[in-house]
């Protein structure tokens, strides 16, 4: 039996393996996704989108425009949270914001955040002195208290009101409030892991160890993740159409599981996943009205943030190719013109010799 499992093991890693197993279920949920979602938008009138949007109190935009800069700000100490933990502390916080900000904003609505977040982290961090194996256990951590954050979340959501999440998956209140109880005491294991002693806390071997943060810091972790998920819910839930109401808690529940299924699609922005998710989720509001409400969020969370970050790198990348190397050409110039310029002589005191 165990030389079968072997066996099995070493054809699933050689004519299968892990990332194309992920590959295959991005597909798989990128093509569920759109094949509800057009299913959903059947017989829906642009029209009626069209006066959702202006129905829609212009004071509740400003704040849900405020929650995300909020949400953004909060985003920005996952970088810096992680650069403390793995010790690079000469890093300053503003170049932590800006790679957060930066890999976030553009790895979202690139798709592949992983891979497309790490290469601006990348070129950032390098500056500073920082390789490709800090950048990796930089995004593990910061990785880490994005999952810590949507566990605590969900399974406090899934806990007391289940029917929430009963719309999306499709099963019963009662596993569904099993589940969310699971997360909670999957968090607390975690934590009395960390706590019970130093040595316990490294994962990895030689440069690619990476020791994590004490139970009493990761309860910081963990509030840094509930704050950034906080205030983007909070958008979405000023957005919502006001009739027929909806506690905050089930509207936090559905747009978690909705971002993470858009997460682990990979898809750009996680355009159609998303969307296909939260109107499945929420058959009680009409279809025009939800989408006007997805469209304001998608501009205020990914449209607007995305530009400002392309604006920013391409600034930077600017100022970094061209005009650093053109003030570096001009200075030794200077130099030789300074060099070659006849240095007067100190003047020598004439004396008669007797």
């Amino acid at each position: 039996m165990q030389g079968m499992l072997t066996a099995l093991q070493r054809g699933f890693k050689k004519w299968i393996g892990w990332k194309r197993l992920g590959i295959a279920a991005s597909l798989v949920i990128i093509f569920l996704a759109v094949r509800t979602l057009v299913h959903t938008l059947k017989g829906v009138h642009k029209d009626v989108i069209l006066t959702a949007l202006t129905e829609i109190p212009a004071g509740h935009i400003a704040l849900a425009a405020l929650c995300v800069m909020c949400a953004f700000f909060t985003l920005t100490f996952y970088d810096f949270f992680a650069l403390r933990t793995i010790g690079k502390k000469h890093v300053p916080y503003r170049i932590a914001a800006l790679s957060s900000f930066c890999s976030y904003s553009i790895g979202h609505n690139i798709g592949a955040t992983v891979f497309t977040g790490g290469a601006i982290r990348f070129r950032i961090y390098s500056d500073y002195g920082l390789n490709a194996i800090d950048v990796a256990k930089i995004c593990f951590i910061s990785g880490l208290t994005f999952w810590l954050g949507n566990t605590f979340v969900l399974g406090i959501g899934m806990a007391v009101h289940p029917s929430a999440a009963s719309t999306m998956d499709q099963l019963p209140d009662a596993i569904n409030r099993l589940i969310g109880v699971g997360g909670i005491v999957a968090i607390c294991a975690y934590l009395t892991w960390l706590a019970l002693g130093n040595n316990r806390r490294e994962l990895g071997q030689n440069g690619w160890k990476v020791v994590l943060p004490s139970a009493r810091v990761t309860l910081l972790q963990i509030l840094i993740g509930v704050v950034d998920l906080g205030f983007c819910a909070l958008a979405m839930y000023l957005l919502i159409p006001a009739q027929p109401p909806i506690d905050f808690m089930s509207l936090a529940v559905v747009f978690i599981l909705a971002t993470l299924l858009g997460f682990a699609s990979h898809a750009p922005g996680s355009l159609g996943v998303f969307d296909a998710a939260m109107l499945v989720a929420l058959p009680q509001f009409g279809r025009e009205e939800l989408l006007a409400t997805l469209l304001v969020f998608r501009v205020l969370y990914f449209v607007i943030p995305f530009s400002i970050a392309i604006s920013i790198m391409g600034t930077r990348e600017f100022w970094l190719s061209v005009v650093v190397p053109w003030q570096e050409r001009r200075r030794p110039n200077t130099m030789f013109a300074a060099a070659s310029e006849p240095v007067p002589q100190p003047v020598k005191r004439l004396t008669s010799q007797r």
